[in-house]
């Protein structure tokens, strides 16, 4: 997908408001420095950035990033952007008190060494919130890839983000409303997990 292409098209793709999990247990996340993974258009990033975060949001597209500040601009915040492909953006040893990965899906030949690099990137004490498309996703139709490489299970988040301690790990069916790119009933995983 061009995702440059999808963030042309008017409005918001995801929505304004941020992901329901991620506000659903905002309080988990220690103040501090928070990066988040594929950030596109801006709304996780903006939300926390309200809560008196200092949020990074990367994304390979330059397009999602720009609507990402303006959002920010619009809302009175402040927010960092990094334009970067997540294949070869480097996370800094325990640099986040924070990692958000919101359907943040790429192909496992990204996603093993991004999962490594986030459990090094977290201090002490950080943690790693996820949500994203189950394998079993293709059945619904709802939204995300269509290739069941860039969508995961429990079992693989486990072996990726070994060195996590799992606070939170389930697999559930959920009504997903965000935005017209993620609409309907849809099998996601949803994931908090601490560094020690």
């Amino acid at each position: 997908m061009n995702w440059d292409d999808r963030y042309s098209e008017p409005g918001f793709a995801y929505g304004t408001a941020p992901n329901e999990f991620l506000a659903s247990i905002t309080d988990r996340i220690p103040k501090g420095k928070i990066l988040s993974l594929a950030e596109g258009e801006g709304r996780n990033a903006v939300y926390l950035a309200s809560l008196g975060y200092q949020v990074t949001g990367v994304d390979g597209s330059e397009v999602g990033l720009r609507k990402a500040m303006e959002l920010a601009r619009e809302r009175g915040v402040s927010i960092t952007t990094l334009h970067a492909d997540l294949s070869e953006f480097e996370i800094e040893p325990e640099q986040w008190d924070g990692i958000i990965a919101c359907y943040c899906h790429v192909p496992s030949t990204i996603r093993i060494p991004l999962h490594r690099a986030v459990v090094r990137g977290l201090k002490p004490g950080g943690v790693l919130v996820l949500e994203a498309f189950s394998k079993e996703q293709l059945a619904y139709g709802t939204g995300g890839p269509q290739s069941v490489d860039m969508l995961m299970s429990l079992d693989d988040l486990k072996r990726e983000l070994a060195g996590l301690e799992f606070i939170h790990a389930v697999q559930i069916e959920r009504e997903v409303r965000e935005g017209s790119g993620h609409t309907g009933l849809a099998s996601v995983i949803q994931l908090l997990a601490l560094k020690s």
